[in-house]
């Protein structure tokens, strides 16, 4: 598979805070199933990456996922 997201399999998002995405299909024939890359860079570098059905399901694991990063980071302190 061709991606502008990786460079030798390596995430292209560097700057903090930001997101890339890209849709692509799995299957063949009538079982082809378009899915979505999901890349986030956190403001402390930390990568989140996920593949799900839509846009919004990736924004919505990626909310989930900094909300427990920060829970988990308010209770260390």
């Amino acid at each position: 598979m061709v991606t502008r997201m990786t460079e030798n399999g390596v995430s292209t998002c560097r700057a903090a805070g930001t997101e890339q995405f890209e849709k692509f299909q799995t299957g063949f024939g009538r079982r082809k199933r378009t899915l979505v890359q999901y890349d986030y860079r956190a403001s402390d570098g930390e990568l989140f990456s996920c593949v799900a059905p839509t846009l919004e399901e990736c924004r919505r694991r990626r909310d989930a996922w900094l909300s427990e990063k920060e829970r988990k980071e308010a209770g260390n302190e």
